[in-house]
């Protein structure tokens, strides 16, 4: 069961893992025109590409869709009990710290009240294991590299953050309580084709594209370890195994420990544009952080090994689906 599966990366792994055999039961909360509570206009450039990515998952050999809001518990419970699911990997959610800082209260439905609902609805049909979307973000503010799972995470710079934070503890105490074994996937920056539109990715290639100013916080000089979506996927799959090596209520990064400057990336977009980028510096903003840096250590101790793509690789996988998706690059983003 993949909850979240208009969304990136949940879209993603619902088709790799029907492509593997397996019997997906996908749902997320946006209609057929890819819109949500959150957004309700069909143009946007978000509700359209949940809509495409949506068409491409339910039309998908061994996919069963269904539409669900998980903030709704009625409706999961009923749902999950006519699924019976052997594993339940959990990434709907409300992400972006910069529209947490906007609006904190869309994050609490689907981040807060809505994992409360899928933690239960495995404790009750008895699931066998549940991962779920973390993020970076609980790190928080650091300079020491690379983060561990072992590091502390108690000083969230976002409300974006601390739901994740919150979301570690909750699956921590329903381990404890009732002995639901659960995974938190602290996904580092993710990237690549079907992205979302409000991630660095997509907002600098389209403001090259248009010959836009590209905004840098900080000098550019924020370093961050972006990982491709199919290395991620390839993760979570495998994590997602009856042989995988975790237990009880783990955390593991999911990141290359390969953080690069803000600007350097901005340079291999714009070479793979063949476009020079017109920059525009602006101060770090509030509830962002200077670095991320995911330690392997964890995970390779339980996968061995998983996929590396390079930047230059995964930024052009990026740019050749951005250029058929928008080929004019004449939408507003």
């Amino acid at each position: 069961m993949v909850t979240g599966a208009a969304g990136f990366i949940g879209s993603r792994l619902a088709l790799h893992l029907a492509q593997r055999g397996h019997i997906v039961h996908a749902c997320d909360w946006a209609d057929d025109s890819g819109c949500t509570p959150l957004d309700p206009d069909p143009n946007s450039t978000a509700s359209r590409l949940r809509a495409a990515r949506m068409a491409t998952v339910r039309q998908a050999p061994g996919v069963q869709w269904q539409r669900l809001d998980v903030a709704h518990p009625s409706q999961l419970l009923d749902w999950m009990g006519s699924v019976r699911p052997e594993r339940v990997i959990h990434l709907a959610a409300q992400a972006g710290v910069r529209h947490s800082m906007q609006a904190p209260q869309d994050f609490v439905a689907s981040n807060l009240v809505g994992f409360a609902n899928v933690l239960l609805a495995c404790h009750q049909h008895q699931v066998a294991r549940l991962l779920y979307a973390s993020s970076s973000s609980v790190y928080g503010m650091r300079s020491e590299a690379p983060f561990e799972e072992a590091d502390r995470t108690d000083r969230p710079q976002s409300f974006y953050a601390a739901t994740k934070q919150a979301n570690e503890a909750m699956a921590f105490s329903f381990h404890a309580q009732y002995g639901l074994k659960s995974l938190g996937m602290r996904f580092f920056t993710v990237y690549g084709p079907w992205g979302r539109p409000d991630m660095a990715p997509y907002l600098f290639a389209q403001a090259i594209r248009r010959q836009q100013p590209v905004t840098l916080f900080a000098g550019g000089e924020l370093m961050r370890d972006f990982t491709y979506v199919d290395d991620t996927v390839a993760a979570v799959t495998a994590l997602a195994q009856h042989e995988a090596r975790w237990q009880g209520a783990a955390v593991v990064n999911v990141g290359h420990q390969r953080p690069i400057r803000v600007i350097d990336f901005v340079q291999v977009l714009s070479d793979l544009l063949q476009t020079s980028p017109l920059i525009e510096h602006a101060p770090m903003q509030t509830a962002d952080v200077a670095l991320t840096c995911a330690s392997e250590s964890r995970l390779l101790s339980w996968l061995d090994a998983w996929p590396d793509t390079p930047l230059q690789e995964g930024l052009g996988q990026f740019v050749q689906w951005l250029e058929g998706w928008d080929p004019l690059g004449n939408r507003q983003a």
